[in-house]
């Protein structure tokens, strides 16, 4: 039997989970969501046929809970939540930097919570997910887990010690691809070109690049050499690259980005 999923908060993470899950053919009517605004619920209830509810009203009907919320706001949430999610709930939490030991104080004694962090191409179905399972969560939670992701992209399970370093890597990785396409975009306009027509090439390059990784199974280093001619293009702006230290920049905003993880789980601002 289908079981029923709960997503609360549902923003644009939210809702591409729920879109993913319907295309995937999980029933509609087995899904309900939660929205602090009444105009948001209603704007999912139309779109997706899908009952808009409370909180606790999906957390006491619900067999499994996705918490997508901010994590800022996942402590009210779980204050809300606590005294109407029995122990047999699973508890799926898609919060950078909160670990699963945070939920599993304040929930029910023995619930299974799964820490998720997903990235912003589960807009477009291409998303990493990357899962990882708390104290009381099994085998069988994780692979729920990954069904409910998998209708977005790829998943991939790992320790939880190891979440903060995916969270920097996959969770915020887009944010980086998209940052050197708009300094890429902004030298081709400083070389003479139409911003569209740089946005172009950029993009295409980008995406060519990609499928190139993902489906050569080529080292990175292989596939650049591939396109480095001796006293080319490529080599000098390489050249340039190394000179300004890019390598090292990316490495240290990495590091920081792992850092501002850890430091959301103490529940700084």
């Amino acid at each position: 039997m289908t079981q029923t999923v709960a997503v609360l908060g549902t923003g644009k993470i939210g809702e591409a989970l729920l879109s993913g899950m319907i295309r995937g053919g999980w029933p509609a009517g087995k899904l309900l969501v939660t929205a602090r605004r009444t105009e948001r619920a209603e704007e999912l209830r139309a779109r997706y046929g899908v009952e808009a509810v409370g909180n606790a009203e999906a957390a006491e009907r619900a067999d499994t809970l996705i918490l997508t919320v901010k994590p800022q706001d996942m402590g009210r949430l779980l204050d809300e939540l606590a005294p109407h999610v029995p122990a047999d709930r699973l508890v799926i939490s898609g919060a950078a930097g909160i670990p699963t030991s945070f939920f599993e104080e304040r929930l029910a004694a023995g619930t299974p919570v799964v820490r998720v962090m997903t990235n912003t191409p589960a807009l477009v179905d291409e998303a990493m997910s990357v899962i990882s399972a708390g104290s009381h969560a099994t085998a069988e939670h994780l692979a729920h887990t990954e069904e409910i992701f998998g209708g977005v992209g790829k998943t991939l399970r790992v320790p939880e010690s190891q979440q903060d370093a995916a969270t920097a890597l996959s969770g915020s990785g887009p944010a980086y691809f998209y940052y050197l396409v708009e300094a890429m975009t902004d030298a081709g306009i400083l070389l003479g070109l139409p911003r569209a027509q740089a946005h172009d090439l950029i993009v295409q390059a980008a995406i060519g690049a990609a499928v190139m990784l993902r489906d050569s199974g080529e080292h990175p280093v292989k596939l650049r050499e591939a396109v480095t001619s001796p006293a080319g293009t490529t080599i000098n702006a390489i050249v340039e690259l190394e000179r300004h230290g890019v390598r090292a920049a990316l490495i240290a905003a990495l590091e920081a980005a792992r850092d501002r993880s850890r430091e959301l789980a103490t529940g700084s601002n």
